[in-house]
This record gives structure tokens, sequence and C-alpha cells, in this order.
């Protein structure tokens, strides 16, 4: 018996498993993929879960650190 692991050979997910929707840009916080694309990554081909992982990068910095309690509010003008 081999000691190696199936493996699919198929585009990993992004989830690092920290699950929170960006309230503007409905995009998730920690793996950066909209809602549609997480619900629909088990039935996406590797060519379109390639095309995805590839545009991720680029969808970080639509996400603005914000700031809460007073520095926000006073920031927000």
């Amino acid at each position: 018996m081999s000691n190696m692991v199936w493996k699919r050979n198929e585009v990993e997910s992004p989830c690092i498993q920290i699950c929170v929707v960006h309230p503007t840009e409905r995009i998730c916080t920690g793996c950066y993929r909209t809602i549609d694309e997480i619900s629909r990554w088990s039935k996406m081909d590797s060519s379109e879960r390639a095309d995805i992982m590839a545009d991720l990068p680029s969808r970080k910095p639509l996400l603005a650190k914000r700031r809460g309690g007073r520095a926000g509010r006073l920031n927000k003008a």
C-alpha cells in the first residue's frame, strides 16, 4: 500500500476561513470572492476557477480599511 494521498487535479479554494462580506463591495474580506463565486465554486471548471484566482489580487484595494469610533466618524467628511 502506498503512503501517497490521492489529490484531485483542480484549483483549490482561496478560502482562509475568515468569512465576512464587505457591506458595500459585497466581497468576502478573507478570500476576495463574491458571494456568487463562493456559492458556485464547487460547480466551476478549472479554467473558470483559475480566471477568478488571477483576478483576486486586484480586488484587495477595493476593501479600504475602516476605522471605527470617533476617528472613523471624523474622517468621513
